[in-house]
Parts: structure tokens; sequence; C-alpha cells
């Protein structure tokens, strides 16, 4: 019998198994647990008509799947030169098992080799989520350490050991283009971007009744694309993906009331084993709006959300500032420079703000709620531009003139306000003959350069389009060279401003961008120079602008220029120089402590503008020359405002993690060639040589081949941009052509680069693995009856007894949910008279030289008799290797049942606490005692299927099964 039926075998099914089902074979990629306890086998077809075609098959249907038997593998010779046929082959198979060997493998494997210039602290995050049973992690450093590439590294790490199939990125519209570029330049993560286009497509392609979120293993999407459409939560709903990334994640926290973002963001919690948060500002000041966001990553983790401690979230969060890592940033990031151009008020500006002073005051005596923050709304416009300032003005008299009679005073003076306004002329606004004088003669900027490009930031819609349509004949530029980015844009528009920006091929040149460019979007490429037309109001705002240009990968000094205005009225001077202050010391804050907010203490954009204006209201004697000004603007953390728990989380030095010890948790991995492109050249070389057409040429470290039927059908799945026309793919393991490539994309038409990065998690190294997987299969046409599985027999000169034999096997011990827990390649030594003695590969591998010399093959075949001998040797070896996982079983489950049961005694004490809190809150409330009682027995309910689900997931998860998968691969004898 050469296949079992799983009930038959008892054998867990794990990744790396080979199973027949409708008379075909198949290679197990992944294996999934279906809601009715059955599994779902993702699975690589190895016959021949099958070959390469990806199925999966749910055990509950196809009762008839069989499990390849080791016992029934049949030995071949290998007559290729040097063995090289055997060597792909194992290491085909190598590449296929993921690098588990104790259940939770914290060191890294792949993540370091992605294409970039890794630090250590960079390897963190990835360090951090893997030492978890469960990979879920708040990645918030600060703005330009490099949130992507950290969370690149952890989904390397991931895709490698076979837990991220399904991938799905979440994040703001401006950003999707931008994350899926670094996430295939660096990393071959290909993700499929559904923006509202691609959404649309898939839609029209598929069934009404289908789930577009089934169609793309991987794919990025906006949070604002998904909020707007109901019907797109059944579809969530009803999808589940290996992890899930959120980007900008602060805005998907529980600020007071519970935001579409934010319930959204609670499904995606539900819907994916893996959760990847990235923010550089996570927390608005309030415990219960960071509990929110850990309560997504583990629900079970903090009891009551005012009160908790760093203890209660370890592991699920890291944030390092740059000053946490200047040894490891001084070559990384330029020394900034700040500039400010003060534009004298001309008469009508000195007219109007000293009416506006006038407003100020009417308003601030009036007592009408909210009256005396519009005086200071009107200053704040009028900062911006005349025409900022002439909507707002407008837009209260449209109010006030639903109801005139009430209101009459006010509409005359905002009337005579608005008036005056009009008469601003573009030569009238000294800040904008300031801004033209700055960038003409002060920086001699005139946009003939492609690789020299500004940026403007303005925080309202109407001073954005106002400097697009007077700059642009003012600096002599073309309509094209001048783009503006804002909120009101399409995901698409937003999407196509950010690329061309970053494209040197472009015509554009300068771009005039509100805040919604503030976050997580690369200026830096082209872009050293940055203007803030208006200043902002909140040290927050600063730190997310500044960081657009000032960040990891600048190649100049980021210079950074402030407009303000300079008035004889004192009170408007004075309020001037309240901005002022604010950008020296988010200036002094992000060369010293690394976290402006801290400097206001609210952590909150809005709190911050608010914190400004009071100041600016409170008018305190000697103006700016008192004293206390600064403690009143700058107040810094307060522990009775943040929260001591908050306090302790991100302002104590001492909890920075130590990046040092990273470099030391790294495991190169078993491998039995010298580089990725040996490997890769032998490889494709002999798929050539079996008569595959396959065009290979190599120049300069970079291999190139023609893409075969099969390579491109995968691609299909993959972004359109990625669809190689021609289909010639170029591929390199050098990372100094990777790093020019993507330069070089960035002054072609099409910024995506061609040049790719050859590293083991290549689509085509993947594609490569299973063709090569099957160079010992039997042919086509072979009767039904024979083996299935053959493996090489090699004869080596050294290492090895004259009577002894080594059976090379891998074993895998999944968990209940199919996952590889336990993983080792082994080598079994049966000699006459001596009992099976079981060593990793690494040791036969150093002790016979096999992959690291060239061990000449003379090519002999093998008989039958020496083939039927060396399979009656099978059952020995086998019983030796399934002895030997019983060791590891028994080692891996003394080293977990601590864990276990520490964690378990953790979850009764949280539950308990839970509980507790429940019953306190209903005391408080106002409610009878039977509707009391009713929500208690259903928050209690609620609170005992928390904890049991997640058991029982750390149950699926750390649970080993008693059976291991075992396959035979090779078999090593002395020559």
């Amino acid at each position: 019998m050469l296949f079992e039926s799983i009930e038959a075998a008892h054998t867990p099914i794990a990744p790396g198994a080979r199973i027949l089902v409708r008379d075909a074979e198949w290679l197990v990629r992944k294996v999934d647990r279906t809601s009715n306890h059955a599994l779902a086998i993702t699975a690589i077809g190895l016959s021949e008509l099958v070959r390469d075609r990806e199925a999966v098959f749910l055990t509950d249907l196809d009762k008839d799947i069989k499990l390849l038997r080791p016992e029934d593998t049949e030995f071949v010779a290998d007559t290729s030169p040097g063995y090289t046929d055997a060597l792909l082959y194992l290491e085909s198979r190598i590449r296929q098992m993921p690098p588990t060997r104790d259940g939770i493998d914290s060191q890294l494997q792949v993540g370091h080799r992605a294409a970039m210039d890794t630090m250590p602290f960079q390897l963190e995050p990835a360090l951090m989520a893997l030492d978890q049973p469960r990979q879920r992690i708040l990645i918030a450093d600060t703005v330009g350490l490099g949130k992507t590439l950290e969370a690149g590294i952890l989904l390397s790490e991931l895709i490698a050991r076979g837990r991220a199939k399904r991938i799905l990125v979440v994040t703001v519209r401006a950003m999707m283009t931008q994350f899926q570029k670094e996430m295939w330049s660096r990393f071959t993560i290909p993700l499929v971007r559904l923006d509202s286009q691609g959404l649309a497509r898939v839609r029209a392609e598929l069934p009404t009744n289908h789930n577009p979120f089934h169609y793309y293993d991987r794919a990025i999407v906006s949070i604002d694309t998904l909020k707007q459409d109901r019907a797109y939560r059944v579809y969530l709903e009803q999808a589940y993906w290996d992890v899930i990334v959120i980007d900008e994640a602060h805005h998907v926290a529980e600020r007071g009331t519970r935001s579409q973002r934010h319930r959204l963001a609670q499904l995606l919690a539900s819907r994916s084993d893996t959760l990847i948060m990235l923010s550089a500002t996570p927390h608005d000041g309030k415990a219960r709006s960071f509990a929110s966001l850990m309560n997504m990553l583990d629900p079970t983790a903090i009891a009551d959300p005012d009160n908790y401690t760093p203890e209660d979230i370890k592991g699920l969060f890291i944030r390092r500032f740059k000053h946490h890592v200047a040894d490891q940033l001084q070559q990384a990031f330029r020394p900034r420079k700040l500039g400010f151009a003060h534009a004298i008020a001309t008469h009508p500006e000195e007219a109007i703000f000293n009416t506006l002073v006038d407003l100020k005051t009417h308003y601030q005596n009036t007592t009408t709620s909210g009256a005396m923050l519009f005086g200071t709304t009107l200053e704040k416009a009028l900062f911006s531009s005349p025409a900022a300032c002439l909507d707002t003005a407008l837009n209260r008299l449209r109010r006030l003139k639903l109801n005139p009679d009430s209101h009459q005073a006010e509409i005359n003076r905002l009337e005579s306000f608005a008036h005056a306004l009009e008469a601003i002329t573009p030569t009238e606004f000294s800040k904008f003959q300031e801004l033209v004088s700055l960038v003409r003669d002060r920086l001699q900027w005139n946009g003939n350069n492609p690789a020299d490009r500004l940026v403007i930031f303005t925080e309202r819609i109407e001073t954005l389009h106002f400097l697009k349509t007077h700059l642009t004949p003012a600096l002599k530029l073309k309509p094209e060279q001048v783009a503006i980015l804002h909120g009101g844009l399409s995901d698409i528009e937003q999407q196509a401003e950010v690329e061309n920006f970053g494209n040197q091929s472009a015509p554009v040149r300068l771009l005039i961008a509100s805040d919604v460019a503030s976050e997580g979007i690369n200026l830096h490429f082209l872009s050293h120079r940055m203007i803030h037309f208006d200043v902002p109001w909140s040290l927050m705002v600063f730190q997310q602008r500044n960081g657009r240009i000032d960040r990891y990968g600048q190649t100049h000094d980021p210079e950074i220029y402030y407009l303000l205005t300079q008035s004889t009225n004192a009170r408007i001077q004075g309020d001037v120089r309240i901005l002022e202050l604010l950008a020296q010391r988010d200036d002094q804050a992000a060369r010293n402590i690394g976290d402006p907010s801290a400097l206001m203490g609210k952590f909150d954009i809005t709190l911050e503008e608010a914190l400004t204006a009071s100041v600016m209201e409170q008018q305190l004697p000697g103006g700016t020359d008192n004293p206390t000004l600064t403690d009143t603007l700058l107040p810094g953390l307060n522990a009775s405002e943040l929260g001591q728990a908050l306090l302790d989380l991100f302002e104590n030095p001492e909890a920075a993690p130590v990046q040092a010890r990273a470099q030391d948790r790294i495991t190169p991995g078993l491998s039995l060639f010298d580089s990725e492109t040996a490997y890769v050249k032998k490889a494709l070389y002999a798929l050539q040589g079996r008569g595959l057409p396959l065009g290979i040429t190599e120049r300069n470290d970079i291999l190139a081949f023609d893409m075969p039927p099969d390579l491109l059908v995968r691609y299909t799945q993959f972004p359109r941009e990625l669809n190689p026309h021609p289909r010639k793919l170029e591929l390199t393991e050098n990372g100094q052509l990777i790093k020019q490539e993507l330069t070089d994309a960035r002054s072609r038409e099409s910024a995506w680069p061609a040049l790719q990065y050859l590293w083991p998690l290549h689509p085509a190294v993947g594609w490569l693995n299973e063709r090569i997987a099957a160079l010992f299969e039997r042919p086509r046409n072979t009767r039904q009856d024979a083996s299935r599985h053959r493996a090489p027999v090699l004869r080596l000169p050294r290492g090895l007894a004259p009577d002894e034999i080594v059976v090379v096997m891998v074993g895998v011990l999944p968990n209940r949910k199919g996952q590889p827990l336990l993983q080792a390649w082994l080598g079994v030594s049966l000699r006459p008279g001596h009992p099976p003695r079981v060593e990793e590969l690494p040791v036969w591998l150093e002790r016979t030289g096999l992959g690291q010399t060239t061990i000449p093959n003379d090519g002999a075949p093998l008989s039958g008799d020496e083939a039927k001998h060396y399979r009656s040797l099978l059952p020995a070896a086998i019983q030796a290797a399934k002895a030997d996982f019983g060791q590891r079983r028994a080692a891996f489950e003394t080293r977990m049942s601590e864990r276990v049961t520490s964690h378990g005694e953790a979850l009764k004490r949280l539950q308990a606490k839970k509980a507790a809190r429940l019953k306190l809150t209903l005391e408080k409330a106002t409610l009878s005692e039977e509707n009391r009682q009713s929500q208690l027995a259903e928050g209690e309910r609620r609170i005992e299927s928390l904890f049991e689900q997640h058991l029982e997931w750390v149950k699926d998860t750390l649970e080993v099964g008693n059976a291991v998968s075992l396959q035979v691969m090779a078999l090593l004898r002395a020559r």
C-alpha cells in the first residue's frame, strides 16, 4: 500500500507532505482548520495532469485523501555530474519546509536579508513578535525610523514559516501605492492594490454573490474605501487572513466614541491570527484609547482600560525615538536645518489685523457658547491666507443670515471684515510675496532640476488653491509642474500625485499639500526642502509634516522653512511669536528628546491646537516676554493628565529595548549552496537541460530567463504593474544593484523596478523549488501501483564507514491547526551490528563534505537488489526517526508546559478582574435590579466566551500531536 488514508494513518497532515487525491499526487503547502473542524488543505499539483495547479481540498468533502507512506519510498541512482540533481532536489525540499525547530522560533531566518540597509533596531519588532506564540504587535516607532520596513521584516519571517499565505494591508488612501512598492521592491511581497478601481474590477469579474476578498491572497486596501460600503463588512466577516496589517493605526483607536474606523478595525482584528499595527503617534494621552489598540491585539490583556501597567501589555508594542538608536543612525539621518522668513505686513494687511483684534475682543466679551473661539478661528485662518479667512467669515455669515434679526450687528461687522479681505490682492499679500522671494532668491530654486523638488504645506484648502493659481506664474512654472494633494481628491488621484512627485521623469516640480500628505508618505527621494506656508498650531503636525523629508534614507540635509507675518499690532505680533516658539521647540525636541508632542502633554492634534488658541486668548501680562508663557504653552508631561500607565509606557528611558542582541539572533539556515544565485542558476540550467526553454542569460551579477507559462500564470495573481513585458525576468541578489535600480526607477516613466531582488521569498524561487522538487519523480505513463515518491542515492568518498548507510529524512510535528511546530532534517545511520544512530543533517553534511565540495559522480546505476536492500532498511530508519521525534516532542512539551500553565493562571486572574469590573460598573449604573442582573449575566457570558476562545486558540497552536509526518529524502553510502 503506497498511500494510506488519513483516518487509517492517524497522522496529521503538515506543509511539505505528499498526498494522493483523485488519483493525482499533490504537495501540501498549507493546512487550515475550517469552522466545522475539518481540514482545508492547500496543495500544488505534482502529477503530470495537475502539475503546478493549486487546489484546496476539504477533508469533510474529499473523503479519499491519502498520505504518502515513507516506507514505500523507491531509491534511484543520481547520475548527474557532481550529484547536482540530488543537491538541487534536497535544497528545494529544505526551502519548502518552514524553518521551525522548537515551536516558538524567535530566530531571524530571512527578514534581515531584505533589500535594505538593515540596522539592528529594525530587527527588534520581528524578534519581539516571534517571541510570542501569536504574532500581534503595535510598531510605534517615531516618524522616519522605517516602520514599513520593520513590518516587512516580520512579514518575511512569517512567510518563510508558512504562516502568511493570505495577507491584507489596510492603510490611508495616499499611502497605498507607496506601501505596495516597498513590500515588492525590498521584500518581493506582491500586494494587489484594491483601490476604488481595483475593487470595481474584481467585482465586475466575479459573480454577484462571490466575496471579492477571496479573489487575491495578498492585497492592500484603503480603510476609507472599506468604511464607505456596508457590503464590505459582510464580505470581511466571511473572509479570513493569516496576517492583517493596519497602517496609521492611531486612526482606529477608540477616542470617546466608537468611530466607523474603530468598529472596522475591531472586525479586522478578529479575522486573522497575526495582526501588525503601525503608528508614529500611538496614543492621545488617554489610557483608554491606547487600551483599545492593545485590546485589538489581545482582548484578554487588559482588565480595566483606565488602569493598567506595562506588565499587562508586555510584548504587544515597541516604541523608539531617534535618541534611543542614535548610535545606529549617525550615517542614516542628516542634520536638519531650520529657517524663518518674516514678511512685513502691508497697509491693507495691517488694517485687517487691527480689525481682527477688535473682532477677537468682541467675541471674547460675548457669552454665546463657543463664540469666544471664533475670533481665534478667524485669526488661524488669516494666518493661513486672506482667501482662507474669507471662506471662514462667509461660512459664518451664511449661518447668521438664517436668523438675521438676532445677529445684525455681527453680520455688519463680518461683512465689513469680508469686504476688506477681498481687497488684499496677491500683490498686497506679504506672506505670498515673501514666499516667492524665498523660493526664487534665497533658495535660488527655479524647478529646472528634476531631482530637486519642493514641498509646500498649508492647512487650508482655500490657501492651497490660491497658491496653485498664483504661485505657478510667479515662479514661471508650467501648470503640469505644480501638483496639489488634499483630502478632496479620490484615492486614485492621491496615489498618482504622490507617485509622480517621487518619479524623476514626471514633470511635477512643486507639490502644494494639505495635511493629508503629512502621514506616512515618502517625499524625501527627490526633495530635501519644505516650506510651511502656514505654521501649525500643533507640535504633532510639525512632527508629521517634517517627517516627510526628514527621515531615514534622505541623502541631503533637510531644510525646513517657516513663513511668518510681522505686524505692528502688538497682539498679532505676540501670537505670531507663539507660533515661532512652537517651531523652535519642535526642532529642539526632534534633536533631543525625540517626541515633540510630549512638550504640550496633549498627544492629540485638536487638543494641542486648542491649547495654542487658549494661550493666545489669555493675553498674559507682558505678552510674549512673560516668563510663564513657555510653561503655559509647553507644560510638558503631567501624570495626572496623561495617566501614570502611559507615563511609564512611553516616557521611561529605561523602557527602550536593547538592540545589541539583535544580530546574535540571526540563524543562517540550512543550505547546500553558497548563495541564492548559485542555487537558482544551477536549478534553471537543470530545467533547461530537461527541455524547458528558459533562454538563460548572465551579466554583471544579473541572472535573467524567459518566464515559462506556469510561472506567468502565477503573476496573474500579482499587481498588474508586475506583469512582465517582455516576459524576461531579471534577478539579482546584489543589494547595491537593487538600491541603484530603485533610484533609477524613479527616473523612468514606470517607477516600478524592472530588476528584482533574488532571495528565498521571490515568487520565482518558490516556483523553482516546486519544479526542482519533482526531479526524481517517476515519469509519466508509469504503471499506477508503482511508488510515486523516489529518493536519490549518493555514493560519497569520505565521512562514512564502508558498511554504513545513512537515510536522510525530514520530519514535521504539526499543531492542531496543521501548522508545523517542530521540524528537523535527520540522518539515520544504519550499520550491521550497531543500533541506529540519529543526528541532524548538518552533522552529516560536515562529515561527508556534501554541498561544501565538489564530489565526483561515477554515474553507476543502481541494481534491483541494491534498491530492494535499501528499501528493506527503511522500517528501522523510520522507527529510529520517530523515536527521536518522540524525544523532541517531550522536550517541547516540557518547555511549553510551564509557559502554558503560567499563561492559563494569568488568564484566570484577568478573567476574574474583568468580571469584577463589570459588576462594579453595573452597580454604579442607574438600573433596575432585574435589568442589572440581566446585563451582568450577559456580560459574564461574553467574558467567559472570550477567554474560552483564547484558550482554545492556545491549545490549537501549542499542542502538538503524537504522530510525526516523515518523508525520506535521500540515502547516503560510502563509495
